[in-house]
């Protein structure tokens, strides 16, 4: 199994940023990429970004594309997911995945393991 635990979540005016962290643990070979979904209550969990672990290849949902960066560091298991020019509608529990999901598209059911979410607040 993988462990993943999410940190760096916050309140934060309109514009600014935020810096979530993902450090993954145990059985991280079992997993070809890394990403990161969002949810509001009462609406399905939305892709944000994902990269793959091999290469380093990412990709964005259109609505976080030039805002939102992903990155990893292989080494230590740990993901980032660097947030600017917030916007009210990027509020949701941001949740960390990993898995075998496949490049260029964001399909949660393809992540196995998940973080327990950290809140983002934009307001």
């Amino acid at each position: 199994d993988v462990q993943l635990v999410e940190s760096g979540g916050g309140s934060v005016q309109a514009g600014g940023s935020l810096r979530l962290t993902c450090a993954a643990s145990g059985n991280t070979y079992q997993t070809t990429s890394m990403g990161w979904f969002r949810q509001v209550p009462g609406k399905e969990r939305e892709g944000v970004a994902s990269i793959y672990t091999g290469g380093g290849s990412t990709y964005y949902a259109d609505s976080v594309k030039g805002r939102f960066t992903i990155s990893q560091d292989v080494v230590n298991h740990t993901m980032w997911l660097q947030m600017d020019s917030l916007k009210p509608e990027d509020t949701a529990t941001y949740y960390c995945a990993a898995g075998k999901g496949v490049l260029f598209r964001l399909v949660a059911k393809e992540y196995t393991y998940w973080g327990q979410g950290t809140q983002v607040t934009v307001s």
